[in-house]
């Protein structure tokens, strides 16, 4: 550990059983909302969007959609214009066991921030 540095044990021990109470139940939540998983087919249905809809904004026929839902392993950039195509913003999150999760951004997303 590095001079000066408190471990996140040692603050945590030393808070009021309250506070660290609070933290604890906050950091839960906030697993639980990372841990979240769903298909692109729940999400769409999720927001009351049919398959026809999503076809007919993403200029291609339901029949693909259909496919792309069934999909193992669709491009990313499929994923980003099917999402963005229901009013959402495709994220990446890397989780590793030694470091806080780090969000990822496609090459689109780069250059949509820097213009």
């Amino acid at each position: 550990m590095m001079r000066g540095m408190a471990s996140v044990d040692n603050v945590m021990t030393n808070l009021p059983r309250k506070r660290r109470d609070a933290i604890e139940t906050r950091g839960a939540e906030l697993l639980a909302r990372v841990a979240r998983r769903t298909t692109l087919a729940e999400m769409r249905k999720g927001r009351k969007i049919t398959q026809a809809k999503m076809a007919e904004a993403l200029g291609i026929g339901q029949m693909q959609i259909s496919r792309l839902e069934k999909r193992r392993d669709p491009r990313l950039s499929t994923m980003e214009r099917t999402v963005a195509a229901m009013g959402g913003h495709l994220m990446l999150l890397a989780t590793f066991p030694d470091q806080e999760p780090i969000v990822l951004v496609t090459g689109a997303e780069k250059q949509r921030k820097a213009g």
